[in-house]
């Protein structure tokens, strides 16, 4: 029996569920569903990871939340009853809340958890779910460094836990077709990729202030070194719930992340990998050049220009002058794609387009490179789907881990203002041990991902 099953069969066993009998509410019992608990409930959670959950309500269910800060953790409780109440009933299992997400893993009714933190609470809380027996889905960029995305990535292999990375272009008609066009040769050898980014502003209001009753921020500083509170450096407090879920302020701080080039580009370098069948590698020689702010709180990059070299022979450029999405050109043409509604066999329009319109009308030919199509095209199904069926996700974490690497290394050139070489298997760079100390960041105790694999052996 799968482990996803067996999960199930034991709920069923221990009564967990026991509000609703199974007879009442028939395949759509609690027991009998993908149990999954939400950490971080914020804008992305929002935004994400409850609609894409709640639409596969038939299949798994979100029977907990966790929040740093307890207004928004009351307020995701009340909107998932709230939504499950209107389907099944006022009498539905309630959702369980916690504070402490290690005690959420504690529960072994739990299947999965799905994460929406902030970037710099991405490894070290997939690392314990992943120890704790769960499954994981983890909202982009994969990791705040390329050490800790490794120990990420590996603990998700030894462990065998199924893992989906929320690169939701991989689930994409458009984007998968313009994947399997290149991967199919139809532009020929691949010779540049253009990559589109935008870029955040400058500001942000540095006086301190209170900290929050209702925000336990010290945790939520995690690794990272303890800074005098403000509203814009983590996220909005107003009064008006709606605004609570604005962009936050720690998107636009180096301290919790590097800006839109893992923000924006964790997307589209994942989508330019795939393509190229480079999943598994990234860039070997990285130069860029980058401004900087140097007033207010926020200092995440302004604008950019990267350059990066692929083993294959391709080169990669990076720039916010160019427009959103991805473009590859090839010896024979070129083929564009961006995010947007497209309707297959229609030809180019705004989402995807190529040099050859026939491409996109005739499609995949028999016999041909097909990726991974997701049930529906839904990201979340997906991984729902793999749980149950034990098998990879669209989006793995070894996958993931490297498109989150090259963005990283970008971020690491745009730093040193020089030409950077990337040894892909060793994961350092080559004869410049400054850049080498960007690879990792010290871990402020109690927290971090080493911390946790350290005192797990």
């Amino acid at each position: 029996m799968s482990p996803a099953k067996s999960n199930l069969t034991r709920r069923a066993a221990l009564g967990v569920f026991s509000i609703v009998p199974a007879h009442v509410l028939g395949k759509t019992a609690p027991s009998n569903l993908v149990q999954i608990a939400q950490i971080g409930c914020g804008r992305i959670a929002r935004a994400m990871e409850f609609p894409g959950l709640l639409r596969n309500s038939d299949s798994a269910r979100i029977v907990a939340v966790c929040d740093l800060d307890t207004v928004r953790l009351a307020d995701a409780k009340a909107h998932l009853e709230r939504i499950y109440a209107s389907k099944y009933g006022e009498n539905y299992t309630k959702v369980k809340t916690y504070a402490d997400y290690h005690e959420m893993l504690k529960d072994p009714s739990i299947d999965a958890v799905a994460i929406s933190t902030p970037d710099h609470w991405h490894a070290q809380p997939t690392i314990e779910a992943a120890l704790a027996g769960k499954d994981v889905f983890l909202q982009k960029p994969a990791s705040l460094t390329i050490a800790e995305g490794r120990l990420m990535a590996d603990t998700i292999s030894k462990t065998g836990r199924i893992f989906q990375q929320g690169s939701q272009q991989r689930s994409d008609p458009a984007f998968r077709l313009a994947c399997e066009l290149v991967r199919n040769g139809r532009i020929g050898k691949v010779l540049e990729v253009f990559v589109g980014l935008p870029t955040d502003p400058a500001g942000g209001n540095p006086a301190p202030m209170p900290v929050p009753s209702n925000l336990n921020y010290d945790a939520w500083l995690g690794v990272t070194p303890v800074m005098p509170y403000c509203e814009e450096r983590v996220h909005p407090q107003s009064p008006d719930m709606r605004k609570r879920y604005d962009r936050p302020g720690w998107l636009r701080l180096e301290q919790f992340g590097a800006g839109m080039i893992t923000g924006w580009g964790a997307h589209h370098i994942d989508t330019a990998h795939l393509a190229m069948g480079l999943e598994h590698s990234g860039p070997t020689e990285i130069v860029a050049d980058a401004s900087f702010p140097k007033a207010g709180l926020w200092d995440v990059h302004g604008s950019y220009h990267v350059r990066m070299k692929y083993p294959n022979g391709a080169t990669m450029f990076i720039s916010d002058k160019f427009e959103n999405g991805v473009r590859f050109i090839g010896e024979q043409g070129w083929i564009w794609v961006t995010r947007g509604r497209y309707t297959p066999g229609q030809g180019n329009s705004r989402t995807v387009a190529a040099s050859d319109e026939r491409w996109l009308k005739e499609g995949i030919r028999s016999g041909e490179i097909r990726l991974h199509v997701s049930p529906k095209n839904d990201h979340h199904l997906d991984w729902i789907d793999a749980i149950k069926a034990r098998r990879p996700a669209v989006a793995p974490a070894e996958d993931g881990h490297r498109s989150c690497s090259a963005c990283l290394l970008a971020h690491a050139a745009m730093k040193t203002g020089r030409t950077l070489k990337w040894d892909l298997k060793a994961e350092r760079f080559i004869g410049d041990d400054e850049a080498n100390k960007l690879l990792a960041r010290p871990e402020r105790a109690p927290y971090g991902a080493a911390r946790v694999l350290a005192a797990h052996k």
